[in-house]
């Protein structure tokens, strides 16, 4: 009987709280939007397994060295790519090998509409100093705004390495829900002749401008957003592999096998940090509502934009105001959202070029606002 009670105390069964359930739930709950609703499952699967590994309560004070914070675990060391900031820049190799800038640089005043959407970062890092977050804080979580998962999780690891998990799981849980919070928003600030508006076919871009984008596009970003530069060099690393015709077999490796093997370690640690034991907390919740009111004045951002733009443009220039929801960096969902709710209007309107546009821009945009708020922070915060 003692070595039964001494078994039992080992299993799990012993040390469950409350908490742990919430957690599992929630993680049960990610693995179901994503096989079930098709909502990121290359993001929700991973994270939601994650949660479930992170939450499974064990016996701490033997030295088992299974949780994600103890040092010497193999999750702790999984976990050190999202504390010292190493797969955001990987993510962002793997993006820039499989993103297209062609609609970008076919019309380059799309380039306001993803600056403008950025402005929901801004906003939501007032709001979370007015609830009572310091400084680095409010700047890590008003970059949730952006929709932008691993510059979230860069920004975190600089600014406010211990919100790190929370930042992580509301950044992707929004981008997730790109396709439930978005339209209301887009159907609310636009006319129903706005969203029939067609715009001119884009121009065909040459290889050349395709080649010389990514080198000046990062010179030029990272001279106005030094601290950004590790996200947006492989960025646009990433983008000459694929348009330079000549390193096809990297470019191929960074857009497929990298990307993929950075996304699982990423999502599965990301969702391991969320233990019950630190995540529920009222902080949490306080990051989740401050992370939707970013979103939303993001989208809305955008949107409000290119309606202000088209006061300026006439005839076959104006812009459809829905592609300005497209400025988030929530490639390339915000963008199918665009193409789905102008071909509700008019089926025979194309906005997905025009849209990825903005979408491309975002991007970029998160990443610079970034650096610029990681350099202003580190230095007013001194830290």
């Amino acid at each position: 009987m003692d070595e039964l009670l001494k078994f039992i105390q080992y299993t799990g069964f012993s040390h469950v709280t409350v908490g742990h359930v919430v957690m599992i739930v929630i993680g049960l709950l990610f693995i179901y939007l994503a096989i079930k609703k098709d909502y990121e499952p290359l993001l929700l699967v991973p994270i939601g397994f994650g949660i479930l590994i992170g939450n499974i309560p064990f016996w701490e004070n033997i030295g088992l060295q299974l949780g994600i914070y103890e040092p010497g675990s193999v999750m702790n060391y999984l976990y050190q790519g999202v504390v010292k900031g190493i797969y955001p820049p990987l993510i962002f190799l793997g993006i820039g090998a499989m993103t297209d800038f062609s609609a970008l640089l076919s019309n380059p005043k799309l380039l306001l509409l993803g600056a403008a959407a950025q402005v929901g970062i801004f906003v939501t890092l007032l709001g979370a100093i007015a609830m009572g977050f310091n400084l680095s804080e409010a700047g890590a979580i008003g970059i949730i705004g952006g929709a932008d998962g691993p510059t979230a999780i860069f920004l975190a690891s600089k600014l406010a390495p211990h919100l790190i998990g929370a930042i992580a799981i509301a950044a992707y849980s929004y981008m997730a829900l790109v396709p439930v919070i978005q339209p209301p928003i887009m159907r609310l600030l636009t006319t129903e002749k706005e969203r029939k508006i067609r715009m001119k076919p884009a121009r065909i871009v040459s290889r050349t401008e395709k080649i010389l984008f990514p080198v000046i596009g990062f010179i030029i970003t990272a001279f106005i957003s030094p601290g950004a530069m590790p996200l947006l060099g492989m960025l646009f690393f990433g983008n000459l592999l694929k348009e330079s015709g000549v390193t096809d077999r990297l470019g191929n490796t960074a857009r497929n096998a990298l990307i993929d093997t950075v996304t699982i370690l990423l999502g599965v640690t990301v969702g391991a940090s969320t233990q019950a034991t630190t995540f529920l907390r009222p902080q949490s919740i306080l990051i989740f509502v401050l992370g939707a009111i970013s979103f939303m004045v993001a989208t809305a951002s955008g949107v409000l934009f290119a309606k202000f733009m088209n006061l300026f443009l006439k005839g076959d220039k104006k812009i459809n105001p829905l592609i300005g929801a497209a400025g988030v960096s929530a490639v390339p969902d915000s963008a199918r959202v665009v193409q789905t709710i102008g071909a509700r209007e008019d089926p025979s309107n194309f906005l997905l070029m025009h849209a990825m546009g903005p979408n491309v821009s975002g991007v970029i945009g998160s990443a610079v606002a970034a650096g610029i708020l990681l350099a202003i922070l580190l230095e007013v915060a001194g830290i």
